[in-house]
């Protein structure tokens, strides 16, 4: 993921780990991968979403809780949010 996040930062584009069927509650876990990543590229001008909410302000319930996870620069994210249907509501087809 690091290598990736870090070609996402240099290069632009949206880095995406989203919740599929089997993991309805994201693979990352929130603690020690989701978070750290989320606030360097934060620190960088980015921004980090579980796809309703900034990574950062999301209360772990617990020490492996897991997250979906979208992130890259703000540019990049605002288009997201539009093509998604904007951060916490539903795609629009």
């Amino acid at each position: 993921m690091v290598s990736d996040v870090h070609r996402t930062l240099f290069k632009g584009g949206v880095f995406l780990y989203p919740p599929t069927d089997r993991d309805p509650g994201g693979k990352l876990r929130l603690l020690y991968e989701a978070n750290p990543i989320a606030y360097i590229v934060e620190q960088a001008g980015g921004r980090a979403t579980d796809g309703e909410r900034r990574i950062l302000d999301i209360q772990p319930e617990h020490i492996h809780q897991r997250t979906p996870l979208a992130l890259g620069g703000r540019a990049e994210m605002e288009e997201f949010d539009k093509v998604r249907g904007g951060v916490g509501e539903p795609a629009r087809r």
